[in-house]
């Protein structure tokens, strides 16, 4: 028998992604729940919405509360955090590579790597060296994988999966979907792995 499936949508430049992407993993497991990761790039989403920025830069004292929120968060679910110097970061590189790790298996913990590069270790992610760095620790051959991460069959699957991000429906990151059914946020993980398998509010 099949288990259910939640789709993950999730940015590495998103604070609420570096949450469910460090959760996720161990709930969904416990839950039966299968996992599809889906790196997506917010920034063309958010272009389609008029914004040039991340909606916690455009509106300070939002960004203000997210900043304190994620402290208390982080503590919460015992998780070193060190706020980034520079958000929102460059993430289309990682996201390229997320793509091609989805195919080949190690997705996961790549993606945790990558958000706890950011969020806990303040590097840009946007450098091609992190990234390789990432890479190599994980035992793989950083060369070889970003080579393929910059292929242009794989920037064309991460522009689609994007545009797709768009026609469903989605307007910020972490996003859970379930059938038809959409999650937005961290908060709602939980539900989303509940939904999946079956569990409905009365």
């Amino acid at each position: 028998m099949s288990r259910p499936v939640v789709e993950f949508w999730y940015e590495f430049a998103s604070t609420y992604s570096w949450l469910s992407v460090m959760r996720i993993e161990p709930l969904a497991e416990a839950a039966g729940v299968e996992l599809v990761w889906k790196p997506f790039l917010l920034g063309p989403v958010f272009m389609a919405l008029g914004w040039n920025d991340s909606p916690f830069n455009i509106y300070p004292p939002k960004g203000r509360y997210m900043w304190r929120d994620l402290e208390r968060l982080a503590a919460k679910h015992h998780l070193p955090f060190r706020k980034p110097s520079g958000f929102p970061r460059n993430s289309v590189l990682a996201a390229r590579v997320a793509l091609v790790g989805v195919g080949e298996g190690w997705v996961a913990p790549f993606s945790r790597a990558v958000m706890n590069a950011n969020f806990a270790e303040d590097r840009d992610i946007g450098q091609r060296e992190v990234i390789a760095d990432i890479l190599t620790a994980q035992g793989l051959d950083a060369e070889a994988v970003i080579a393929r991460a910059l292929a242009d069959a794989n920037k064309l699957a991460l522009r689609c999966q994007t545009e797709r991000a768009a026609e469903l429906g989605l307007f910020g990151a972490p996003s859970f979907r379930v059938g038809d059914e959409l999650f937005w946020g961290n908060d709602r993980l939980e539900d989303a792995l509940d939904w999946a398998r079956g569990v409905r509010p009365l």
